[in-house]
């Protein structure tokens, strides 16, 4: 079972800016072909992992996506502790966001 968060503007604040060790966001819309194949992905990942997987409806979230900078989709974010660590942009493997996590660990 998923233990992917789906948040808004409001509990993402409380749930990831406050949040200690690492979070990863992403920025998706239901409408993106790579973000429906990023979802899977995603899924899994937070099944095997013991940080927080989030992910942010862009269309529904547009003040968060504009204050993040988000011009395209899926983009996401490393947080740690709170803080933006790094930014990707499209399609990621399992294996290639896990390397990029674990660079910030």
């Amino acid at each position: 079972m998923s233990k992917v968060f789906h948040y808004n503007g409001e509990d993402f604040k409380g749930e990831v800016v406050s949040a200690k060790g690492i979070t990863l966001v992403d920025f998706f819309a239901t409408w993106c072909g790579p973000c429906q194949m990023l979802g899977p992905v995603l899924d899994d990942l937070s099944e095997e992992v013991d940080y927080k997987v989030v992910k942010v409806d862009v269309d529904q979230s547009r003040d968060l996506a504009a204050e993040y900078g988000v011009r395209s989709v899926p983009t996401m974010f490393i947080f740690k502790d709170g803080e933006v660590a790094e930014q990707m942009i499209g399609f990621l493997t399992k294996d290639e966001i896990k390397d990029k996590i674990n660079s910030h660990l």
